[in-house]
């Protein structure tokens, strides 16, 4: 019997090993209302954490999406916190970026454990302030404006340290796609009605280690979350959550598999 059981164990680490490097790249349409036909088809492709610096497989999960992304034209890439989670990650995370390119930027926002606010007793603050020079654009609280098709984009980024700052004094009600950079999902629950067309989030790994159950999967991290992973209608604005590519805490994964996702934006009119 006991042996069985530490085959099985062993079976269940390995797998959980491959599984943090076997990277989901997902194709997924998001429908908006009011989107002009200007920026119907405009391609957003959505990375999030990447937990550099650690014993970890967590590069080789960035090294595969970032291999994959040239194939698939985006017009913007959007990279949503968790950068690094450990200073000695910040190289690596230069180097990723420079690989990133997109006709109109790369924009990203910090994550808990770039400024080690977190459960890791191990994290320590990193210095990501200078990341335009990797080529990434840092929004820390603050939005860019961008000109596409003669129409007004813009792109507001939060950030983990002013969470009490609130995110609707970012919004430019003139902008014709407003879109949310957030590490946080339930951002989006504190947001006024069309504050947003788009919002996008990680944080949460998918659950990163999960168990099969009746209702469906036992998401051993944060047990009490509201959205996991994938769309979701709320009326600040179509939320998404990625499962991210790293793993934090423990090298490994079961039944969330990382993920690299291209967003294509269609009206819904």
């Amino acid at each position: 019997m006991l042996p069985a059981l530490a085959g099985a164990a062993a079976g269940a680490l390995a797998w959980s090993l491959w599984e943090a490097q076997w990277v989901e790249l997902v194709e997924r349409d998001v429908f908006l209302g009011g989107l002009p036909p200007e920026l119907d088809g405009f391609r957003i492709l959505h990375l999030s954490d990447f937990h550099l610096g650690t014993l970890s497989l967590n590069a080789c999960a960035l090294a595969r999406a970032t291999d994959w992304a040239p194939g698939r034209p985006v017009d913007l890439v959007a990279v949503t916190g968790d950068l690094v989670s450990r200073p000695r990650g910040e190289a690596a995370l230069r180097r990723t970026l420079a690989r990133l390119e997109a006709p109109h930027g790369v924009f990203a926002v910090l994550g808990n454990h770039d400024v080690a606010a977190t459960r890791d007793p191990f994290s320590r603050p990193a210095d990501l302030s200078r990341l335009d020079g990797a080529g990434a654009h840092l929004l820390e609280h603050e939005a860019a404006e961008l000109e596409i098709g003669g129409r007004l984009v813009q792109i507001a980024g939060a950030d983990p340290r002013r969470r009490h700052l609130g995110l609707s004094g970012l919004v430019n009600p003139d902008a014709d796609l407003r879109i949310l950079l957030t590490h946080f999902p339930e951002d989006a629950d504190r947001l006024p009605p069309g504050a947003y067309h788009l919002v996008l989030a990680g944080h949460l790994h998918g659950g990163q280690i999960c168990l099969p159950a009746p209702g469906g999967k036992l998401r051993l991290s944060q047990l009490r979350a509201a959205y996991w992973e994938g769309l979701f209608e709320r009326a600040g604005g179509a939320l998404h959550v990625s499962r991210g590519l790293g793993t934090t805490l423990v090298p490994f994964r079961f039944l969330a598999r990382p993920e690299a996702t291209v967003l294509t934006l269609k009206s819904r009119e």
